[in-house]
């Protein structure tokens, strides 16, 4: 292999030194070339590291990938918007054993599902209701149930939090 070339990128600027302190085992133990590549090498492993971190995170769940399916409207909501939307998607059986207290027993919601779907046709198709697009009291509650479903927690161990966390703001709109 051709070693590299002393160029200006291999050169210490001028008044700058390096002090035997500041030069490492593996700054002594291999040529330049060595020291690049194992740099190169570290960046690449980083690179890595990060996009493997980042396709397992909780983030990149199937909630994720159902943000391409909600119509517009939630797909320019912010993020958290957006994956509270998406969550009422893929576990309508937690959110419809969670009640909302922001008052919207009053417009018919009868569960915190109900403010994200207004109906579920026969056929699968869903009708989105956009009230959690301006309530943060409905996205704070599926945001809970969402922290409580990761820890391992029942819809009724849920519920039970909800209910007394939320149940200061309003009515619950659920028996």
């Amino acid at each position: 292999m051709r070693g590299i070339p002393e160029g200006i990128a291999l050169r210490i600027p001028e008044g700058t030194r390096r002090t035997p302190e500041a030069e490492t085992v593996a700054d002594r133990s291999l040529p330049v070339e060595g020291r690049i590549r194992a740099s190169l090498l570290g960046s690449l492993a980083a690179i890595l590291a990060v996009s493997i971190l980042a396709g397992c995170s909780a983030g990149a769940s199937s909630e994720t990938n159902a943000d391409s399916t909600l119509p517009d409207m939630i797909r320019d909501a912010p993020p958290t918007v957006r994956e509270a939307y998406a969550f009422a998607v893929s576990h309508p059986d937690v959110l419809q054993g969670i009640p909302c207290y922001c008052g919207c027993g009053s417009i018919g919601h009868t569960s915190n599902y109900a403010c994200y779907i207004a109906e579920s046709g026969a056929d699968g198709e869903l009708a989105y209701d956009s009230h959690a697009l301006g309530c943060s009291i409905c996205i704070d509650i599926t945001r809970d149930a969402i922290r409580l479903i990761d820890e391992g927690r029942e819809v009724g161990e849920i519920r039970t939090y909800i209910d007394r966390a939320y149940s200061a703001y309003g009515p619950s709109n659920m028996p």
